[in-house]
């Protein structure tokens, strides 16, 4: 796939979810030039309002692959569960979460 395709398709995805979650009710959008410039110091990919649009977003960025290269260990781990935490040594833990928890969870903020 050459530049342009790549770009198309993480435009998609990131697209994907905002409008996921402007379908739960949640203002999000894409973060201007995406991955493609540091706009205000940041190149993360999309702002998620969880707690209203006056509040600071979440800031999140998106990944995507075909057939999932570098995603299967996480998914074997994560098996049927709710939650994956994985940490390295003297760092914060990062969650990993399937779409159906978050949702749940953002249906229980916005309640």
């Amino acid at each position: 796939m050459s530049g342009r395709g790549h770009r198309r398709k993480g435009d998609r995805i990131e697209r994907e979810i905002v409008d996921r979650h402007r379908e739960l009710g949640i203002h999000a959008e894409r973060y201007p030039l995406s991955g493609a410039s540091r706009f205000r110091g940041s190149g993360h990919d999309v702002d998620i309002y969880l707690f209203g649009i006056d509040q600071a977003p979440i800031k999140a960025e998106v990944k995507g692959r075909k057939n999932g290269a570098g995603f299967v260990s996480l998914e074997n781990w994560l098996g049927d569960y709710d939650a994956l935490f994985l940490r390295k040594d003297r760092t914060d833990p990062m969650v990993l979460i399937p779409w159906r928890v978050w949702a749940h969870l953002v249906e229980r903020v916005r309640q």
